[in-house]
């Protein structure tokens, strides 16, 4: 259970975001509670990411946190004296929220740090991939609380069995663990995790949108079928991307870069 700062008001924004030079970011902005998720950050996690995934002028998302944890878990304290019905409710309004984030158009990048707990590991695994500090630890401890949560995409991320013993013994799962299992993509020291980020961010907004849009679409579809299908969903997605002219303009910036004489083979790689 994380203890709320009842000097806070409960209309507070739980979720900051602004947008520059193509980049989106979002911020969990609940430090006082270590970013537990409550019901009002479920509802502005998935409008954020509604607006975000109608806004043309978005090339990524960076999601981060403010404060020492990126996200404590969900806010139990928030259903003290609620009855089934709500606490059903709630469920489903995080279940949205995760969703959002992850059917986003945007690749969205996530930046862990300090304690990422139930929820806040749901929220990690829906984003595209994630960057943790090196001191990030993870739990998955939904049974020991008297609930059941993560037992979708932890599992498709590192498979049933791992899945079983995290979520089984809610042990701590430390950032070389979860680089090593897929849970996060890199890791980097501490103090290097925005700057990390911001280059990753405008490594990525400098692609043809559609481009990256497509990828990102053929991707996740064809995770869910066979081979074959998967060549035929890539190759619609080349076609779409041979209709618009995005495609002539990446020809020529790699021509260009080729051409540059500072440019070495090893930067091609």
């Amino acid at each position: 259970m994380t203890a709320t700062d009842e000097s806070v008001p409960t209309d507070a924004p739980r979720v900051h975001w602004t947008v520059t030079d193509g980049i989106a970011h979002v911020e969990l902005a609940r430090p006082h509670a270590r970013n537990a998720v409550d019901l009002p950050m479920c509802r502005q996690l998935r409008s954020t990411f509604e607006e975000i995934d109608a806004d043309d002028d978005v090339r990524v998302v960076l999601l981060s946190a403010q404060g020492p944890a990126f996200c404590a878990g969900a806010d139990l304290k928030e259903r003290a004296g609620r009855d089934a019905a709500w606490v059903r409710q709630r469920r489903l309004a995080s279940f949205a929220a995760y969703e959002a984030i992850e059917q986003c158009r945007h690749p969205v990048i996530v930046l862990v740090h300090g304690a990422v707990v139930g929820s806040g590991g749901e929220i990690t695994l829906a984003a595209d991939f994630a960057v943790a500090a090196e001191s990030t630890t993870f739990r998955f401890p939904e049974p020991h609380w008297g609930t059941v949560g993560a037992t979708q995409r932890l599992q498709r991320a590192i498979g049933k069995r791992r899945a079983k013993d995290l979520l089984f013994t809610g042990r701590p799962m430390h950032a070389a663990e979860a680089l090593d299992l897929g849970v996060v993509s890199r890791l980097v020291p501490d103090d290097r995790l925005a700057h990390t980020g911001a280059d990753i961010a405008a490594t990525i907004a400098k692609a043809p949108p559609l481009a990256i849009a497509l990828t990102k679409r053929a991707v996740d579809l064809g995770s869910e079928t066979d081979l074959d299908r998967g060549i035929r969903i890539e190759m619609a997605a080349i076609e779409q991307c041979l209709s618009d002219s995005g495609w002539r303009a990446g020809v020529d910036r790699f021509a260009h870069r080729r051409s540059d004489s500072s440019h070495t083979p090893e930067e091609e790689k």
